[in-house]
């Protein structure tokens, strides 16, 4: 039991991250105003997206951002949570990394879609010229816990392929 509270735990840390460095955002930085932060390399911008990864679903009926943006992303958090209580404690240490990542991001957009209608995003970043989409310390933990997820599930197609 000890184990599944300390992974819930990690999970709420990363929620709490992500809230605070918004709400620094929000309270720091007017709407599109650029830091920058390494020219050329990387920014901090204030920017609001009231759809997903990016900005999809952004024009979308108000009605149809909240079912699918906040319906279903509570649907995948509870799925989350519950895959997450069942490998605590397990040897998955990987998947059970992955599923902290995810569950504690999600909470993070869910809630501000929840309280704002939009998910304030901050982390700009350009590389060799490519401007990359503006993202959040939720939407960071959520894509570092689904590439984990999808290590595991290679790793463990090459154990069973090496086994054979």
């Amino acid at each position: 039991m000890r184990r599944r509270a300390a992974v819930y735990g990690c999970s709420a840390a990363i929620f709490l991250a992500d809230r605070l460095t918004k709400v620094w955002v929000d309270a720091s930085i007017s709407a599109f105003d650029v830091w920058e932060v390494i020219p050329g390399f990387f920014n901090i911008i204030h920017s609001e997206n009231r759809g997903m990864a990016f900005s999809l679903l952004a024009e979308a009926s108000l009605w149809l951002r909240t079912v699918v943006l906040i319906g279903l992303s509570c649907l995948m958090m509870g799925a989350v949570a519950l895959m997450l209580w069942k490998t605590a404690g397990t040897p998955a240490k990987l998947t059970e990394a992955a599923l902290v990542l995810v569950l504690g991001g999600a909470a993070g957009n869910v809630y501000d879609r929840v309280m704002r209608g939009s998910v304030t995003d901050f982390l700009d970043f350009q590389i060799a010229g490519y401007h990359w989409a503006t993202f959040n310390v939720a939407d960071a933990a959520i894509t570092c816990g689904a590439i984990l997820m999808l290590l595991e599930a290679l790793s463990e197609s090459w154990r069973k392929k090496a086994a054979v």
